[in-house]
């Protein structure tokens, strides 16, 4: 810890200064609704997009599994107290954006319609294996009555206020990972290319990512991995991979200049090359039958793509050291990503496809 600062009036005085300058006010109510009415303005309207209560666009899929669903709805049940859910009333539609709560939402909707089995119960053990229509009537009434609290920001909360909230609630919570965070507080025109070639389905296919990995968005990761190291690998730190990762993400939203086509192009040519000559794809393990790890994709799609800006029309002779003991060894290994071995990895893809080693 540094030597403690000596703190003078001046200085106290600047302090407070700053934070009256830079407060925000925040005009909120708040709500008590039963969770029945609160899932019915969940699920009006939700398959057009019209729902009353919705998820914004950078709030993620449901991530919960069953037993931590489950621990949830025990929590309800044992009149247990549940944090606020945040919403924010935003002014053109008069609908409630889910800020924080998104997950107890979505999980009070699948007990509710049955498509929950209750799991892992440890208080509750003799629910185990129940749905909601299996518990007592006069129960599904109570259950539908038990009110949850909620923190409404009014209608003079802009997008501003609300992405700001979102972030530190969410910043350093285990339960978002890296990529659903920058989903939340870094959006941008770049993010924006990233979602979009995140969903080609060819990518989807040569990486075969699971369901699970595509709700945790994890494809979105991949792609701004493979940006951030194509054009700039040799600056990697593996100290501070996800600051690595921000940094470019946060200067390509901004840099005004940046050729987002051309980057597009680039991409689904890597994506052209790596389907024609590496039929498998970026999937590894026996048969091929496993998605692939974030090393392989790196090393294989920015050696492609590092390889084509040299040559447009490569053909190469032989990709048979894809499945050398060599290559596995950078590739798979022991996941070291220490600065060197990211470029070593790098640099051996791009000059075997040269024809260069």
């Amino acid at each position: 810890m540094p030597p403690k600062l000596e703190i003078t009036d001046e200085m106290r005085e600047a302090a407070e200064a700053e934070i009256r300058e830079k407060q925000k006010p925040v005009d909120y109510d708040t709500k008590e609704y039963p969770i029945e009415i609160l899932i019915q303005k969940y699920q009006d309207g939700l398959d057009d997009d019209t729902n009353e209560l919705f998820i914004p666009d950078y709030q993620r899929e449901i991530a919960w599994d069953e037993e931590r669903q489950s621990k949830f709805i025990e929590s309800v049940l044992l009149g247990l107290p549940i944090p606020y859910i945040f919403v924010a009333d935003v002014r053109e539609e008069a609908r409630l954006e889910i800020i924080d709560g998104t997950q107890r939402i979505r999980t009070l909707a699948e007990f509710l319609n049955d498509k929950l089995i209750l799991s892992g119960l440890k208080k509750l053990e003799k629910l185990n294996g129940f749905i909601f229509t299996d518990l007592p009537l006069a129960r599904q009434r109570r259950f539908k009555r038990t009110t949850i609290r909620m923190i409404q920001l009014t209608e003079n909360a802009d997008e501003e206020i609300r992405r700001d909230i979102f972030e530190r609630i969410n910043t350093g919570s285990v339960e978002l990972n890296e990529m659903e965070k920058r989903r939340g507080i870094m959006r941008g025109p770049f993010l924006e290319i990233i979602d979009e070639l995140s969903k080609n389905k060819k990518f989807l296919d040569l990486c075969s990512f699971t369901k699970v990995a595509i709700d945790r968005r994890e494809p979105q990761e991949f792609v701004l991995r493979f940006f951030a190291f194509l054009n700039n690998y040799n600056n990697f730190n593996a100290n501070k991979v996800n600051e690595f990762l921000d940094e470019y993400l946060k200067t390509a939203n901004e840099n005004n200049t940046c050729d987002h086509e051309k980057m597009q192009t680039e991409f689904l040519l890597m994506l052209d090359f790596v389907e024609q000559y590496f039929p498998k794809g970026f999937r590894q393990g026996k048969d091929y039958a496993k998605t692939t790890t974030r090393i392989k994709f790196e090393s294989l799609s920015v050696g492609v793509a590092l390889a084509l800006r040299e040559k447009r029309d490569l053909k190469p002779q032989t990709t048979n050291w894809v499945n050398s003991d060599e290559f596995k060894k950078l590739a798979d290994g022991n996941g070291s990503s220490s600065r060197l071995r990211v470029i070593k990895r790098i640099e051996y893809v791009r000059s075997q496809l040269l024809g260069k080693l």
